[in-house]
C-alpha cells in the first residue's frame, strides 16, 4: 500500500526476553521460581539475570558469541536462559549424560566461549577440556555453580583458576543495559540433536521462532495465568520445550527438581498445587509404575503435556486414571519441541476408554505457532491421501522451525528440500486432518515386502500386563529380510513370563507378520530425555543372528 512508511514505533524484533521484563512488573512480586528453600519472586529474577548478563560482558562476551551449559533443572540452569541472550548472546545447553570425549566434540563444533557447570559434572568437563587442549589452543571459561542443596557434607572451593556463579552474578550491574537482538532471526539458541558422535548437528533456534513458540506452546497446553510448572523435562532438551520462556510470559512459578524421582513429583505436586509438567512417554511410565506409598491424590487437575515418542495407549489410560489429563504433542528438536497437537474433540468423550487413548495417542494437528503441517511422498512431494492407510513422511513450514544446521550447509539443505523441513518420521493422515506417525523412516521394519510399523507393536506389548518398557526393532533374517525383535523390561514380580508367553500374546491381537518372532527381556538404553537408543538395540538385534537359514521357512 503506498503512503505507509517503516518506523521504530511499530516494529520491534521479537524475543522471549520482554515476557521476564513484562513478568517483572506484572507479576513483581509472584514467586518465580521455587527449589527446595529457594524461593525467588519475578522482580527478583529480572535483577538476577541483568545483572548476570552484565558479568557475561565482562567476560568479554559479545553479540553472536556461544555460551554453553551443562546443569541440570536447578535455578542457575532458568536465569541461564534469559541471561544469555539479554547478554546478546546464544545459550547451548549441553545434555548432562554426555561423557568428556562427546562433550569436547560439541564445545569444539559450537566455539563456546564460557561453559556454565554443575559442580556434579566438573570432572565431565575437567576431561572434555584434557581432550580439547590437545586440538585447540583457545578453551572456554568455565563458570561453576555450587548447588548447596546437593553438595557433599563439608565446604567446597572451587579451583582458582575457574568463576563461581554466585560470585560472577554479584559483580554484575542491575542498571545493565540489555542487549536486544538487532534483528529477530538472530539465532537465541543453540541445541545439538541426539545420536551419532561423529558428525553433531547444531540446531539454531531464532528470537522470532523461540518467541512465537512459547506463545503456541502456553496455548496448546492451556496454561491460564499463574500457572504452577514442575520440571520433570530437562531444561537442556529444545529449551525446555520453550516452557523455560513460556512460564514468565505468564507469570507462573517454576518448580525445579534437580532429579526426576516419583515420590518427588508426586510430593511437589501436593506441596505446591502444580498445574502442569512434562516429559516423555517414560516419565508417565514411571509415574503410573511408581509404588502405592509414593502415590499421592492430585490436590486438583494436572495437565501433562508427552511427546518425543508416541505414548502407548496403555499408558496415556492409566494416567488418566490417576487423575492426570495428558496433551500429547509430536515435534523435533528442530521444531522447537512440540509443533503439532492432538487437539481433544467433546465427540470423543464418549468413546469407550481404550479408543479415547487411541486417539490420543495420534500427533495432531498444527499448533498455532505454525503454518504447515502435511504428509507428503518425498519422490513427488504430494500430499498422500487421508485414509489413514497411506504412509508418507511427515513434514512441516512455518516460523517455528529451525534457522539450520550450524556449520552444515548440506544437512540444512537437504532438510529444507523443496521448501518443507523433513522431519524423517513416516505417517498417514486421517480423514479429520489428524496425523498419525507409523514410525522413523530408519525404523520400519520390512518383512517380506510388508511394512511393519514399530510403534504398533511396542502398543500392543504394552498392553501386557507384565510389561514396563518395550521396544521392537528389526532384525536382519536371511529369508525375510527382516523380522521384528521386542527388547522388554517386565514389572517386578514377573519374571515367570517368558518370550513364548510375549509373542502368543502379539499373535492374538496382531497379524503374524507384525508379531515379534524374537524377544530379549533386559533394561532398554536411553537418552536423558527419555527416548530408547534404537540404534543400540538394532546393533544387538544384528548380533543375533538370523533366525532363518531356509527357503522355506514360514512364520
Amino acid at each position: 500500500m503506498e503512503g505507509l512508511v517503516h518506523c521504530s514505533a511499530n516494529y520491534v524484533p521479537l524475543s522471549p526476553i520482554s515476557f521476564l521484563e513484562r513478568a517483572a512488573v506484572v507479576y513483581g512480586d509472584s514467586l518465580s521460581l521455587i527449589y527446595g528453600d529457594v524461593r525467588y519472586t519475578w522482580r527478583e529474577t529480572l535483577v538476577r539475570c541483568t545483572k548476570l548478563a552484565s558479568a557475561l560482558t565482562q567476560m568479554g562476551i559479545s553479540y553472536g558469541d556461544v555460551v554453553a551449559a551443562l546443569i541440570p533443572n536447578i535455578p542457575a540452569m532458568y536465569e541461564l536462559h534469559f541471561a544469555v541472550p539479554m547478554a546478546g548472546a546464544v545459550l547451548c545447553a549441553f545434555n548432562t549424560r554426555h561423557n568428556s570425549t562427546m562433550l569436547s566434540l560439541l564445545l569444539k563444533h559450537s566455539k563456546a566461549k564460557v561453559i556454565f557447570v554443575d559442580y556434579h559434572f566438573l570432572e565431565v568437563v575437567s576431561g572434555a577440556l584434557d581432550i580439547l587442549s590437545k586440538s585447540s589452543s583457545s578453551l572456554p571459561q568455565i563458570v561453576l555453580v555450587l548447588d548447596e542443596q546437593s553438595m557433599p557434607v563439608g565446604n567446597v572451593t572451587p579451583p582458582s583458576e575457574n568463576f563461581e556463579y554466585e560470585n560472577l552474578l554479584a559483580t554484575g550491574k542491575p542498571e545493565f543495559e540489555i542487549r536486544r537482538p538487532r534483528d529477530e532471526c538472530d539465532p537465541l539458541a543453540l541445541n545439538y540433536t541426539s545420536g551419532t558422535t561423529s558428525s553433531p548437528k547444531g540446531v539454531v533456534y531464532s528470537h522470532r521462532g523461540a518467541y512465537l513458540n512459547s506463545l503456541a506452546t502456553i496455548l496448546t497446553n492451556e496454561m491460564a495465568t499463574r500457572p504452577v510448572y514442575l520440571w520433570t523435562l530437562p531444561m537442556f532438551h529444545c529449551n525446555g520445550w520453550c516452557f523455560t520462556w513460556g512460564i514468565a510470559a505468564q507469570g507462573g512459578i517454576n518448580i525445579c527438581m534437580r532429579n526426576v524421582i516419583t515420590r518427588d513429583i508426586f510430593r511437589n505436586i501436593v506441596e505446591h498445587k502444580v498445574t502442569h509438567l512434562s516429559g516423555a512417554p517414560t516419565v508417565l511410565n514411571m509415574i503410573i509404575n511408581s509404588s502405592n506409598d509414593e502415590k499421592k491424590p492430585l490436590p486438583n487437575k494436572v495437565i501433562v503435556v508427552t511427546g518425543g515418542a508416541p505414548p502407548p495407549p496403555q499408558v496415556l489410560f492409566k494416567m488418566e486414571e490417576l487423575g492426570f489429563m495428558v496433551i500429547h504433542g509430536y515435534g523435533l528438536t528442530e521444531t522447537y519441541g512440540p509443533a503439532t497437537v492432538c487437539l481433544w474433540k467433546p465427540e470423543w468423550d464418549t468413546l469407550p476408554p481404550n479408543e479415547r487413548a487411541k486417539i490420543k495417542a495420534r500427533q495432531g494437528v498444527l499448533h498455532i505457532g505454525l503454518e504447515e503441517v502435511d504428509v507428503k511422498d518425498p519422490a513427488t512431494m504430494k500430499a498422500v491421501p487421508a485414509d489413514a492407510k497411506t504412509m508418507g513422511e511427515v513434514m512441516l513450514r512455518g516460523n517455528t522451525i529451525m534457522n539450520g544446521y550450524l556449520r552444515n550447509q548440506k544437512a540444512t539443505e537437504e532438510a529444507f528440500k523443496d521448501g518443507w523441513f523433513h522431519s524423517g518420521d513416516l505417517g498417514v493422515k486421517h480423514p479429520d486432518g489428524y496425523i498419525e506417525l507409523k514410525d522413523r523412516s530408519k525404523d520400519i521394519i520390512i518383512s517380506g515386502g510388508e511394512n511393519i510399523s514399530t510403534i504398533e507393536v511396542e502398543s500392543v506389548i504394552y498392553s501386557h500386563p507384565a510389561v514396563l518398557e518395550a521396544a521392537v526393532v528389526g532384525r536382519p533374517d536371511d529369508y525375510w529380510g527382516e523380522t521384528p525383535c521386542a527388547f522388554i523390561k517386565l514389572k517386578d514380580g514377573h519374571d515367570n513370563v517368558t518370550a513364548a508367553d510375549i509373542i502368543r500374546f502379539c499373535r492374538d491381537r496382531l497379524p503374524h507378520y507384525m508379531a515379534p518372532r524374537s524377544v530379549v527381556f533386559e533394561d532398554l538404553p536411553k537418552t536423558s530425555t527419555g527416548k530408547t537408543q534404537k540404534f543400540v538395540l538394532r546393533e544387538k538385534a544384528k548380533a543375533l543372528g538370523s533366525l532363518s537359514h531356509k527357503k522355506n521357512s514360514k512364520l
